[in-house]
Protein backbone atom coordinates (compact mmCIF):
# COMPACT_ATOMS: atom_id res chain seq x y z
CA UNK A 1 0.00 0.00 0.00
CA UNK A 2 1.30 3.46 -0.90
CA UNK A 3 2.19 5.72 1.90
CA UNK A 4 -0.31 8.77 2.30
CA UNK A 5 1.26 11.81 0.83
CA UNK A 6 3.08 14.35 3.62
CA UNK A 7 0.63 17.64 3.69
CA UNK A 8 2.36 20.91 3.52
CA UNK A 9 2.20 22.67 6.50
CA UNK A 10 3.11 26.31 7.00
CA UNK A 11 5.73 27.37 9.95
CA UNK A 12 4.98 31.04 11.42
CA UNK A 13 7.39 32.13 14.24
CA UNK A 14 6.65 35.82 15.40
CA UNK A 15 9.47 35.45 18.10
CA UNK A 16 8.85 37.71 20.88
CA UNK A 17 6.11 39.97 20.49
CA UNK A 18 3.17 42.32 22.67
CA UNK A 19 0.42 40.64 24.06
CA UNK A 20 -2.07 42.01 21.67
CA UNK A 21 0.05 41.47 18.76
CA UNK A 22 0.14 37.63 19.52
CA UNK A 23 -3.61 37.68 19.63
CA UNK A 24 -4.20 39.44 16.75
CA UNK A 25 -1.72 37.22 14.89
CA UNK A 26 -3.92 34.18 15.83
CA UNK A 27 -7.06 35.88 14.45
CA UNK A 28 -5.73 36.92 11.17
CA UNK A 29 -4.22 33.30 10.67
CA UNK A 30 -7.28 31.45 11.67
CA UNK A 31 -9.51 33.96 9.18
CA UNK A 32 -7.24 33.59 6.81
CA UNK A 33 -7.64 29.68 7.30
CA UNK A 34 -11.42 30.06 6.94
CA UNK A 35 -10.71 31.83 3.63
CA UNK A 36 -8.57 28.83 2.35
CA UNK A 37 -5.87 31.70 1.60
CA UNK A 38 -2.73 30.25 3.62
CA UNK A 39 -2.16 26.68 4.31
CA UNK A 40 -2.63 24.56 7.78
CA UNK A 41 -0.33 26.81 9.94
CA UNK A 42 1.73 26.51 13.48
CA UNK A 43 2.32 29.48 14.74
CA UNK A 44 4.67 30.01 17.63
CA UNK A 45 5.31 33.30 19.72
CA UNK A 46 6.64 34.44 23.18
CA UNK A 47 5.31 37.40 24.78
CA UNK A 48 7.79 40.20 25.37
CA UNK A 49 6.24 41.29 28.78
CA UNK A 50 4.22 39.25 31.83
CA UNK A 51 0.76 39.66 30.22
CA UNK A 52 -2.88 37.55 31.47
CA UNK A 53 -4.50 36.04 28.65
CA UNK A 54 -8.54 36.14 29.89
CA UNK A 55 -10.73 33.79 28.15
CA UNK A 56 -13.79 35.13 25.64
CA UNK A 57 -16.44 35.12 27.95
CA UNK A 58 -14.57 35.36 31.76
CA UNK A 59 -15.11 38.97 33.89
CA UNK A 60 -11.30 40.20 34.51
CA UNK A 61 -12.49 41.20 38.19
CA UNK A 62 -13.34 37.60 38.67
CA UNK A 63 -10.17 36.04 37.30
CA UNK A 64 -7.05 38.12 38.57
CA UNK A 65 -6.02 39.78 41.26
CA UNK A 66 -6.15 43.02 39.98
CA UNK A 67 -4.17 45.35 42.33
CA UNK A 68 -1.35 42.65 42.27
CA UNK A 69 -1.61 42.97 38.48
CA UNK A 70 -1.22 46.26 38.46
CA UNK A 71 1.08 46.58 41.13
CA UNK A 72 3.39 44.42 38.68
CA UNK A 73 2.21 45.82 35.47
CA UNK A 74 0.71 43.20 34.08
CA UNK A 75 -0.94 43.49 30.94
CA UNK A 76 -4.27 41.90 29.75
CA UNK A 77 -5.31 40.45 26.84
CA UNK A 78 -8.32 39.59 26.15
CA UNK A 79 -8.51 36.23 23.79
CA UNK A 80 -10.94 34.72 21.24
CA UNK A 81 -11.12 31.18 22.44
CA UNK A 82 -12.65 30.11 26.47
CA UNK A 83 -11.34 28.76 29.30
CA UNK A 84 -9.61 30.03 31.91
CA UNK A 85 -7.12 32.92 32.47
CA UNK A 86 -3.60 32.12 31.59
CA UNK A 87 -0.17 34.40 33.04
CA UNK A 88 2.24 34.66 30.71
CA UNK A 89 6.15 35.81 30.29
CA UNK A 90 8.91 35.57 28.26
CA UNK A 91 9.72 32.29 30.20
CA UNK A 92 6.75 30.45 28.36
CA UNK A 93 6.30 29.18 24.64
CA UNK A 94 3.02 30.02 23.07
CA UNK A 95 1.92 27.64 20.12
CA UNK A 96 -1.07 27.99 18.04
CA UNK A 97 -1.94 25.56 15.42
CA UNK A 98 -4.75 26.96 13.25
CA UNK A 99 -6.11 23.90 10.93
CA UNK A 100 -8.91 22.58 9.03
CA UNK A 101 -11.13 21.23 11.27
CA UNK A 102 -11.46 17.81 8.85
CA UNK A 103 -8.01 17.36 10.69
CA UNK A 104 -9.45 17.14 14.34
CA UNK A 105 -12.48 14.49 15.32
CA UNK A 106 -15.31 16.11 15.94
CA UNK A 107 -15.52 14.90 19.85
CA UNK A 108 -13.84 17.95 21.58
CA UNK A 109 -12.40 15.84 23.71
CA UNK A 110 -10.64 13.58 21.37
CA UNK A 111 -9.24 16.91 19.08
CA UNK A 112 -8.02 18.23 22.18
CA UNK A 113 -6.18 14.40 22.88
CA UNK A 114 -5.53 14.93 19.27
CA UNK A 115 -3.33 17.86 19.25
CA UNK A 116 -1.84 17.66 22.93
CA UNK A 117 -0.52 13.92 21.93
CA UNK A 118 1.18 15.74 18.88
CA UNK A 119 2.95 18.33 21.98
CA UNK A 120 3.59 15.59 24.17
CA UNK A 121 5.66 13.42 21.05
CA UNK A 122 7.75 17.10 20.71
CA UNK A 123 8.34 17.12 23.95
CA UNK A 124 9.47 13.06 24.00
CA UNK A 125 11.98 14.17 22.32
CA UNK A 126 13.32 16.77 24.37
CA UNK A 127 13.42 13.31 26.81
CA UNK A 128 10.19 14.54 28.74
CA UNK A 129 7.71 12.11 29.21
CA UNK A 130 4.34 13.42 28.93
CA UNK A 131 0.73 12.93 29.41
CA UNK A 132 -2.79 14.42 28.62
CA UNK A 133 -4.99 15.19 30.99
CA UNK A 134 -8.46 15.95 29.35
CA UNK A 135 -9.79 18.04 29.02
CA UNK A 136 -6.93 20.24 28.28
CA UNK A 137 -3.82 19.85 30.17
CA UNK A 138 -0.27 18.37 29.74
CA UNK A 139 1.30 16.75 32.98
CA UNK A 140 4.66 15.53 33.67
CA UNK A 141 4.93 13.61 36.96
CA UNK A 142 1.37 14.54 38.23
CA UNK A 143 2.18 18.18 37.44
CA UNK A 144 1.06 21.03 34.70
CA UNK A 145 3.45 21.74 32.13
CA UNK A 146 1.01 23.04 29.01
CA UNK A 147 -2.62 24.38 28.94
CA UNK A 148 -4.59 25.20 25.94
CA UNK A 149 -7.87 26.15 24.14
CA UNK A 150 -9.39 25.83 21.10
CA UNK A 151 -12.08 27.75 18.67
CA UNK A 152 -13.97 26.23 16.59
CA UNK A 153 -14.50 28.70 13.18
CA UNK A 154 -15.60 28.55 9.46
CA UNK A 155 -14.40 24.75 9.03
CA UNK A 156 -11.31 26.09 10.70
CA UNK A 157 -10.09 25.06 14.58
CA UNK A 158 -7.80 27.40 16.54
CA UNK A 159 -5.82 25.36 19.01
CA UNK A 160 -3.73 27.47 21.30
CA UNK A 161 -1.52 26.71 24.39
CA UNK A 162 1.15 27.59 26.34
CA UNK A 163 4.55 25.26 27.54
CA UNK A 164 6.19 26.19 30.70
CA UNK A 165 10.04 26.70 29.79
CA UNK A 166 11.25 28.85 32.65
CA UNK A 167 8.69 30.87 33.65
CA UNK A 168 7.96 32.32 37.09
CA UNK A 169 5.63 29.91 38.46
CA UNK A 170 5.23 31.96 41.63
CA UNK A 171 3.81 34.50 39.57
CA UNK A 172 0.89 32.44 38.88
CA UNK A 173 -0.65 31.78 42.05
CA UNK A 174 -0.15 35.54 42.59
CA UNK A 175 -1.99 37.04 40.22
CA UNK A 176 -4.56 34.39 38.98
CA UNK A 177 -7.65 34.06 41.15
CA UNK A 178 -8.17 30.04 41.49
CA UNK A 179 -11.65 30.61 40.46
CA UNK A 180 -10.91 32.56 37.45
CA UNK A 181 -8.24 30.20 36.41
CA UNK A 182 -7.40 26.53 37.19
CA UNK A 183 -3.18 27.48 36.98
CA UNK A 184 -3.91 29.18 39.84
CA UNK A 185 -4.26 25.72 42.24
CA UNK A 186 -2.52 23.23 40.50
CA UNK A 187 0.83 22.13 40.69
CA UNK A 188 3.57 23.57 37.68
CA UNK A 189 6.12 21.98 35.97
CA UNK A 190 8.99 23.83 33.83
CA UNK A 191 11.52 22.40 31.88
CA UNK A 192 14.26 24.04 33.55
CA UNK A 193 13.25 22.07 36.48
CA UNK A 194 12.88 18.65 34.63
CA UNK A 195 16.32 19.25 32.47
CA UNK A 196 18.41 20.95 35.22
CA UNK A 197 18.43 23.94 33.83
CA UNK A 198 16.32 26.10 30.64
CA UNK A 199 16.85 24.81 27.65
CA UNK A 200 17.51 26.69 24.51
CA UNK A 201 13.65 27.85 22.92
CA UNK A 202 15.29 26.87 19.61
CA UNK A 203 15.32 23.61 20.39
CA UNK A 204 12.30 23.75 22.27
CA UNK A 205 10.22 25.11 19.37
CA UNK A 206 12.44 22.22 16.80
CA UNK A 207 11.15 19.77 19.30
CA UNK A 208 6.93 20.59 19.37
CA UNK A 209 7.41 20.86 14.96
CA UNK A 210 8.51 17.80 14.98
CA UNK A 211 5.96 16.10 16.96
CA UNK A 212 3.19 18.14 15.29
CA UNK A 213 4.63 17.49 12.01
CA UNK A 214 4.86 13.58 12.92
CA UNK A 215 1.42 13.29 14.37
CA UNK A 216 -0.34 15.16 11.48
CA UNK A 217 1.56 13.50 8.76
CA UNK A 218 2.83 17.00 7.68
CA UNK A 219 6.28 18.82 6.31
CA UNK A 220 6.35 21.83 8.15
CA UNK A 221 8.53 24.54 6.59
CA UNK A 222 9.22 28.14 7.94
CA UNK A 223 6.86 30.84 6.33
CA UNK A 224 5.69 34.13 6.20
CA UNK A 225 2.38 35.91 7.19
CA UNK A 226 0.50 37.38 3.84
CA UNK A 227 0.36 41.02 3.11
CA UNK A 228 -3.16 40.66 3.86
CA UNK A 229 -2.62 38.74 7.47
CA UNK A 230 -0.28 41.48 8.22
CA UNK A 231 -2.91 44.68 7.55
CA UNK A 232 -5.29 42.23 9.45
CA UNK A 233 -3.40 42.08 11.93
CA UNK A 234 -2.65 45.72 12.51
CA UNK A 235 -6.08 46.65 12.43
CA UNK A 236 -7.03 43.94 14.82
CA UNK A 237 -4.13 45.64 17.27
CA UNK A 238 -5.43 49.21 16.92
CA UNK A 239 -9.45 48.21 16.99
CA UNK A 240 -9.79 45.22 19.23
CA UNK A 241 -6.52 43.46 21.04
CA UNK A 242 -4.72 47.05 21.56
CA UNK A 243 -8.05 48.82 23.59
CA UNK A 244 -9.07 48.27 26.88
CA UNK A 245 -12.63 48.17 25.68
CA UNK A 246 -12.25 44.89 24.54
CA UNK A 247 -9.60 43.10 27.06
CA UNK A 248 -12.05 44.48 29.88
CA UNK A 249 -15.11 44.47 28.47
CA UNK A 250 -16.32 42.24 31.34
Amino acid sequence: MAETAQASWRLVDSGTVSPARSAATDEAILNARISCTVPDTLHFYIRDRPSISIGYNKAVANSVFMEEAEKRGVEIVRRLSGGSAVYTDQGQLVFSIILADSLLSSDIVKSYSEVCGAVIAGLSILGIRAEHKPVNDILVNGSKISGSAQLRRGGAVLHHGTLLVDTDVDAISSLIRPSGGATGSKKLICLRDLLGAPPGMQSVKDAIAKGVGDSFNAAIAPGRLTLDEGAEIQKLVGEKYGSRSWNYRL
